[in-house]
């Protein structure tokens, strides 16, 4: 699977020339200011446009599950139903992989482009329909499932798209940052959107997600486009290119024969199996019928879990020498912890507190697991072995599904308990099971 030499010593310089380029392109004042820091990131020019072009899209995302989610449970009253919608977001899960040989074949940038138009053109037409009344939950379900067939795979392809710009040495710190942009998004974004909503109504805070999206599209185009490794490769050898379902199963086979990023993938299985439903995709059930809240309370519970979430990304990019393999799992057992007593409370001013913590150390888990993929792969694989990591957001939608058949069964706290257990007793297996690969200081894993 490796490349020619020849081919790697240039793409290696080619890049080198461009970071310095993009370097340079800096006063001298603020390449000193970030040189040192865990904003060194911001030195590449790529990943300054990049940066705020993932804030605003993120900012549409939050925005628009708050205002669709409730916009659901309040139109049909049904739990069940805002767990259908939760689980069309997700789709497209099972063509990520296909989605991350596309972008190995044609450049992350350009794939992320093309999917932002998607977000677009759906997010205008739904804001046309809210302002002439024409809006109505089957519509917003057949919104959300075209929406979820490539929604799924954006995280993959923007972090795949910052580790082709980044230095290798500033990956922990360029991931952490690239993560504040959920982080903040789900603050901001969920504010926006509740107070939009019940201000204004649908119209024009459909109105707001669309022109975050079209904006963000407007700085991802403005990211140089970089040619696809193998092509290139294939190119300059004059050989015939692989079939993409040859690209796929390359891709497949490196991630499940590597044992820490098989570790890695089921982790990511796990915690979107069983945590995120708690944290994300049911809080407007809890909002609603545990805590008799409104849009607003709604949007503090989301922000309350964000800006934990925020306050992680920061000081995981601003911390140095983390073992990644070792890490992800003290803080996955951490996030656990804190669902399960979470899952306890009664009031929301508890509730508030303990979605925080737990927001913290999910920062901390998913940042160091997403390094620990991207820099225990080859460059030219990282596209495919993302797209393998998206499929692993697949146990999220069976995750909502199964949580609201048993909350109407056995109720919301027992159902939250249940979940919060069962992840904690898992993540325990998975690092007895691969304890020599992950827990070792000397392992690839753990690689500082």
């Amino acid at each position: 699977m490796a490349e020619g030499s020849a081919y790697k010593k240039h793409g290696t310089e080619t890049r080198d020339q461009e970071r310095e380029g993009e370097d340079a392109s800096l006063p001298a004042g603020l390449s000193q200011v970030l040189g040192p820091s865990g904003l060194a990131p911001f030195r590449v020019r790529a990943f300054r446009l990049q940066w705020p072009a993932d804030l605003l899209t993120s900012c549409a995302f939050e925005m628009e599950t708050l205002i669709l989610g409730w916009y659901v449970l309040v139109e049909t009253r049904s739990v069940l139903l805002l767990t259908v919608f939760g689980a069309l977001q997700y789709t497209g899960t099972l063509i990520a992989p296909l989605l991350g040989v596309a972008g190995d074949r044609i450049g992350h940038r350009n794939l992320l482009c093309c999917m932002r138009a998607i977000y677009a053109t759906l997010a205008a037409t739904l804001m046309i329909l809210a302002f002439a009344g024409a809006v109505t939950p089957a519509l917003v379900l057949v919104i959300a499932a075209l929406m979820g067939l490539v929604r799924p795979s954006d995280l993959g392809v923007r972090l795949a798209l910052v580790a082709d710009n980044v230095p290798r040495e500033q990956l922990v710190a360029a991931l952490g940052i690239s993560r504040t942009t959920s982080d903040c998004a789900r603050i901001g974004g969920a504010l926006t959107g509740a107070g939009m909503f019940a201000a204004f109504g649908m119209g024009p805070a459909y109105a707001a997600v669309a022109g975050c999206y079209a904006v963000g599209l407007a700085l991802t185009l403005a990211i140089g486009s970089k040619t696809a490794a193998r092509g290139a490769e294939v190119l300059a050898a004059g050989t015939a290119r692989p079939s993409a379902w040859g690209d796929l199963r390359e891709g497949v086979t490196y991630a499940w024969t590597s044992p820490p990023l098989q570790a890695a993938m089921l982790l990511a299985f796990l915690v979107n199996l069983t945590a995120y439903p708690l944290s994300n995709g049911l809080l407007p059930y809890v909002a609603k019928e545990v805590y008799l809240l409104d849009q607003t309370g709604l949007g503090y519970l989301v922000a309350s879990f964000s800006l934990g979430a925020l306050l992680g990304s920061v000081a995981v990019s601003m911390r140095g020498g983390l073992m990644p393999g070792r890490m992800m799992l003290v803080f996955a057992g951490v996030w656990y912890s804190m669902l399960v007593v979470f899952a306890q409370m009664r009031v929301p001013a508890a509730a508030v507190v303990m979605l925080m913590l737990a927001g913290f150390a999910q920062s901390f888990c998913m940042v160091l697991l997403m390094v620990l993929l991207l820099r225990n792969t080859d460059e030219k694989l990282r596209g495919r072995v993302m797209g393998v990591r998206m499929l692993a957001i697949y146990s999220l939608p069976l995750g909502l599904l199964a949580s609201g058949v048993l909350i109407e069964r056995v109720g919301y706290h027992t159902t939250a308990t249940l979940y919060a257990v069962a992840g904690l007793l898992f993540t325990g297996l998975i690092a007895l099971k691969w304890r020599a690969d992950l827990w070792r200081a000397d392992m690839p894993a753990n690689a500082r």
